[in-house]
C-alpha cells in the first residue's frame, strides 16, 4: 500500500503530535509573538533529523526546517498564531480560560502540527525507499494578519519549492476548486481642527465628520463594484468627549475580492472616497497602507491528488463522548440550525464524517496561503476538526481545537498531505503537470509582493 510507512509513523508518534499541539493550545500567542510555539515546533523537528533555522526571512518566529536533497522540493505551510480575545476552555458552554486573553479560535495549534506530522511521515517513507527529494516545513507566523507569508516571500521564501501543501481545520471535509479572496488592509487617519463644540463650532473642522462621510461614501460605492468585492471597517479613533470637535479620527478598512486586480481597483476607488470626505470637511487624510494578500490559486492536479488520497485513508471514527460534546456545542450554534433547516444536514449529524465530491465553493475569508500559490503550484484543503455547526473564529473552534475531535482531524490531515506529496515524489509526471497548469494559469504574470 502506498503510504503504509507514513501512516505507521504518524500513528506511532500520534501522542507526541497531540501533546505538541496541546502545548501550543495551552499557550496561545498572537501574531508575531509566537515564541513558545516556534521553539516547540523547531525543537521537535530538530530531534526528528531536520536542519532547522529559527528567525527565517528576518522574522523572529518564522521557521525553515529542511530534510533530504534534490528534486522535487515539497513545502508544508505551518501556522501557529492565535486570535485575540478567543480564550476558551474545552467546554460546551462559553467559558474563557482567562477573560479577553488569546485563544486558538482558528485552530492553528492543529494546523501547525498537522504539517509537522506530514513532514515527518513523508521523511520516514522516503528514507525507507531511498527516494530523492527535499522536504521543507515552513513555520509561518502571523497568518491572522494576512501578511506573514507575504513578508517571508518578500525575502525570497518559497522560490525554492516545486509545490506546497496547506491544510486548515474546519467543521467539515472539503476540497474545492474555489478561491479564498484577496485582501488589502488600510487605515485612514483624518486630521482636523479642535474647537468647543458648543462655544465656537464654526472654528472646528471635525476629523470624525470626515471619517463618517467616508463611510457613507463607501456605502454608496458598494452599489458600483462587482459582487465579489467587500468593504468592512471599524473605528480606531473617534474623539474624546462630545463637547470637543475631534481633530483626530481613524478608520481601519479591509477590501476583499476574488482577485488581486479587483482588490487593487476597489482600493484605489476607496482612496478617492477618503480624499473626497477630507475635501468636504476641510480636513486632511493620511493613508496608511498595511499590506495585503493574494487570493488562493488551487492547482487542480494537486487538488485531485489530495481528494483521491482522502478517499483512500480511513476517516476518523467519532466516539459517543465526542458526538455528545459536539451535540452540546451545536445547541448554541446558529449555523447548525440553519444547516438543518435548509436540509444540508440531518439533525442528528453533529460531526461531519463524509468526503464529498470536489466542490467549486469560493471562500469569502482570506488567507496569505494565496501568496505562496502565486509563486509555485499549491493546494489548500480542509478536514473536520470541530462540531459541524462551529463558526470560524469562534469559541466553538477554540474548544474543539483542544479536544480529541480536533486532534483526530489534525492526524487525518497530516496523513493526507504526506501521502499526496509521496505520490508526487514517486511520480514526477504529477510535478510536471502541476507546473504546466500553473504556468498556463499565471499566463505570464509573476508574483508581486503586495506589502509596503
Amino acid at each position: 500500500m502506498l503510504g503504509k510507512s507514513i501512516i505507521a509513523e504518524i500513528d506511532k508518534k500520534q501522542e507526541q503530535f497531540e501533546q505538541l499541539s496541546m502545548n501550543i493550545w495551552e499557550n496561545p500567542e498572537v501574531a508575531f509573538e509566537e515564541k513558545k510555539a516556534c521553539t516547540l515546533i523547531a525543537q521537535f523537528l530538530q530531534k526528528e533529523g531536520f536542519q532547522v533555522e529559527i528567525g527565517y526571512a528576518n522574522l523572529p518566529t518564522a521557521i525553515r526546517a529542511v530534510w533530504g536533497g534534490g528534486k522535487p522540493v515539497i513545502g508544508f505551510l505551518g501556522e501557529y498564531d492565535a486570535l485575540p480575545g478567543m480564550s476558551q476552555k474545552v467546554a460546551t458552554k462559553k467559558e474563557p480560560v482567562i477573560e479577553n486573553d488569546p485563544g486558538q479560535g482558528c485552530g492553528h495549534n492543529l494546523l501547525g502540527v498537522a504539517h509537522v506530522a506530514a513532514a515527518i511521515g513523508l521523511k520516514k517513507e522516503m528514507t525507507e525507499k531511498n527516494l530523492p527529494g527535499t522536504i521543507i516545513f515552513y513555520g509561518c507566523p502571523a497568518e491572522e494578519t494576512l501578511i506573514g507569508k507575504g513578508l517571508m516571500a518578500k525575502e525570497g521564501a518559497f522560490e525554492e519549492i516545486d509545490m506546497s501543501f496547506s491544510w486548515h481545520p474546519a467543521p467539515y471535509n472539503e476540497v474545492s476548486t474555489g478561491r479564498s479572496v484577496a485582501c488589502n488592509g488600510v487605515k485612514f487617519h483624518f486630521k482636523g481642527i479642535t474647537a468647543h463644540a458648543g462655544g465656537d463650532p464654526e472654528n472646528g473642522r471635525s476629523a470624525l465628520d470626515a471619517a463618517e462621510l467616508m463611510n457613507v461614501g463607501t456605502n454608496y460605492l458598494r452599489e458600483h463594484v462587482t459582487d465579489d468585492v467587500r468593504f468592512h471597517y471599524c473605528y480606531t479613533d473617534g474623539g474624546t468627549v462630545p463637547n470637543i470637535v475631534p481633530d483626530k479620527a481613524s478608520v481601519w478598512y479591509y477590501v476583499r475580492a476574488l482577485s488581486r486586480e479587483a482588490v487593487n481597483d476597489a482600493y484605489e476607488r476607496l482612496i478617492k472616497v477618503a480624499k473626497g470626505a477630507a475635501l468636504m470637511t476641510e480636513t486632511k487624510v493620511e493613508v496608511e497602507f498595511l499590506g495585503g494578500c493574494y487570493n488562493t490559486l488551487q492547482n487542480h492536479v494537486l487538488l485531485h491528488t489530495v481528494h483521491e488520497t482522502m478517499q483512500e485513508i480511513l476517516l476518523p471514527e467519532w466516539t459517543k463522548e465526542e458526538i455528545e460534546f459536539a451535540k452540546e456545542l451545536n445547541k448554541t450554534s446558529a449555523n447548525f440550525n440553519k444547516m438543518v433547516a435548509s436540509g444540508k444536514i440531518n439533525k442528528d449529524t453533529h460531526i461531519d464524517n463524509v468526503i464529498p465530491p470536489i466542490t467549486n465553493n469560493n471562500w469569502t475569508a482570506s488567507t496569505d496561503v494565496g501568496d505562496v500559490m502565486h509563486i509555485a503550484p499549491g493546494v489548500f484543503f480542509m478536514t473536520t476538526a470541530s462540531n459541524i455547526g462551529a463558526a470560524f473564529h469562534s469559541w466553538h473552534i477554540t474548544a474543539s481545537s483542544g479536544s480529541s475531535i480536533g486532534m483526530k482531524g489534525m492526524i487525518y490531515a497530516g496523513k493526507i498531505m504526506a501521502i499526496s506529496a509521496l505520490k508526487a515524489v514517486e511520480n514526477p509526471i504529477i510535478v510536471e503537470k502541476a507546473w504546466k497548469e500553473f504556468e498556463k494559469t499565471m499566463n505570464g504574470k509573476t508574483y508581486e509582493c503586495p506589502l509596503p
